[in-house]
């Protein structure tokens, strides 16, 4: 591999910063937005977990298949429901507490194939 074929343009003085995997502009860069959905089989599994969390247990939400706007729109929506906090992880939500049986009645109701998994 000889040194040009490594080289890439990271700004130009026309146009500035230039992203490195696309060529663009990073203000018009498309690299970034495309976000890739993790795969699921169309069903939503709710478990409890306490991994990493010095004992504290949550409930997490798995196998959504949205767009980050979303997941955030369904996690505010849930959080409220359970009256706890909560974020949104790796296409997955976390609420804080066990609440596994009112967000499954809750993901029903909107829709959503779900169920209890784990122990």
């Amino acid at each position: 591999m000889s040194r040009d074929d490594r080289s890439v343009t990271v700004y130009s003085s026309g146009r500035g910063r230039i992203c490195p995997g696309c060529g663009q502009p990073v203000g018009s860069c498309n690299c970034k937005k495309q976000v890739v959905l993790p795969k699921s089989d169309g069903t939503v599994r709710v478990c409890r977990s306490t991994k990493g969390r010095g004992g504290k247990c949550v409930s997490l939400v798995t196998g959504l298949q949205m767009e980050t706007d979303e997941l955030n729109k369904l996690a505010r929506h849930l959080k409220q429901k359970c009256g706890s906090g909560g974020t949104v992880k790796d296409f997955a939500i976390e609420i804080q507490g066990d609440h596994r049986e009112l967000i499954v009645k809750e993901l029903a109701a909107l829709g959503h194939k779900a169920r209890l998994a784990g122990g």
